[in-house]
């Protein structure tokens, strides 16, 4: 004999469907495939290497996307801001169209998600996890950037210094630098101020992990300084010190972040001690009005110092400050904070902290505006 359950029965089944409560219908995800061959492919080609500025007869080449070193730097927001908004939203050339009355939130999702499978190279760490670059804590993420740094201290002897910083990214993982401070310095004595050179630093960066998944990238970097300056004249350190850090940069909810940095540092003249940092940065970027226009993050460092000599207290700074883009393309910012510090204030003073950066892999100076 066959056994049958009671909601096999028909008569009960649709008993069952009909006290049921009414669900909303569940429509399949938009085919990525399908959406960038019907609206991306003839120029982009459905490889997405692209067509040739001839056959297209654009002045401006198309941009390939199976170039992993192009196509991991740049977020998806970025992407999805000039695929809804068109080129002139990120200061590109006009001939990018803009989808976003044609194309819904979602099938624009969907079109990143196709873009993002022609970079066949997972080694190449997402623009997701390019964090923004706070005044002290060094980021975690390889660049291609030109920076100007600027610290000024007008409390007791005035100095003002200023750092030109180059990184070359190389290779997916890999970063060199090179800087060269200049300062001026208010000796207090007859000669009055002194203006020169610094110690030259020279430094490479690895990153051991990264994962879009876990919003996470942790790297390792060294860096070593040489006694270039003038120590009598209050320009540079007076030894040679090598620096080991490590950086680790996480993504948290509701576009915020944390970055951490350890650094140890040890100078080559025994009569120098041997220093411990710590480093931490908090931020949340925010854009107002326009949701693809100038971003504004705020940000809190803190700050701390240990030098390797009896008796000596660790030093402890916070760094209030923030970090706009200035231009349209976003590869040109600004920071700007104060270092005040929290420990031995009677003898510490504070210090008006910037920064100018150009993002010079995303083009030139004047470009993007």
């Amino acid at each position: 004999m066959k056994l049958t359950s009671p909601a096999s029965s028909p008569l009960v089944a649709g008993l069952l469907l009909a006290l049921s409560p009414d669900l909303p219908a569940q429509d399949p995800p938009p085919d990525g495939v399908r959406l960038f061959e019907e609206s991306c492919a003839a120029c982009h080609g459905s490889d997405g290497r692209g067509r040739t500025s001839a056959a297209l007869g654009l002045e401006i080449p198309v941009p390939d996307f199976t170039d992993c070193d192009f196509a991991n730097r740049e977020p998806d927001a970025d992407w999805g801001a000039i695929i809804h908004e068109g080129g002139p939203v990120r200061g590109f050339d006009r001939m990018m169209p803009a989808f976003g009355d044609a194309l819904a939130q979602a099938e624009i999702d969907a079109i990143l998600r196709q873009v993002r499978t022609f970079c066949r190279d997972a080694d190449w760490p997402r623009g997701e996890l390019n964090l923004p670059r706070a005044l002290f804590t060094e980021k975690a993420y390889p660049e291609d950037e030109a920076v100007i740094e600027g610290n000024f201290q007008t409390a007791g002897n005035d100095s003002y210094s200023f750092n030109f910083l180059w990184e070359q990214r190389f290779g997916p993982r890999n970063q060199m630098e090179i800087s060269i401070p200049i300062q001026r310095v208010d000796t207090g004595d007859p000669d009055g101020w002194v203006t020169g050179a610094g110690d030259l630093a020279i430094g490479v960066k690895h990153v051991l992990m990264h994962s879009l998944e876990n919003g996470s990238i942790l790297s390792v970097g060294g860096e070593y300084v040489l006694a270039t300056g003038d120590e009598t004249r209050g320009l540079g350190k007076g030894s040679d010190v090598f620096e080991s850090y490590l950086s680790w940069g996480k993504i948290l909810p509701r576009d915020s972040f944390l970055q951490l940095q350890g650094v140890a540092e040890f100078p080559t003249d025994s009569a120098f001690d041997d220093e411990l940092v710590l480093r931490a940065a908090t931020g949340r970027t925010f854009t107002f009005g326009n949701p693809y226009g100038r971003a504004w993050t705020p940000m809190l460092e803190l700050l701390g110092k240990w030098e390797d000599v009896s008796g000596y207290e660790t030093e402890w700074d916070l760094v209030p400050q923030f970090q706009v883009t200035l231009n349209t393309r976003q590869h040109i910012m600004a920071a700007t904070g104060f270092r005040v510090p929290v420990t031995q204030r009677s003898s510490r003073d504070v210090e008006f902290v910037f920064y100018l950066l150009w993002d010079w892999f995303d083009g030139g100076v004047r470009q993007g505006w």
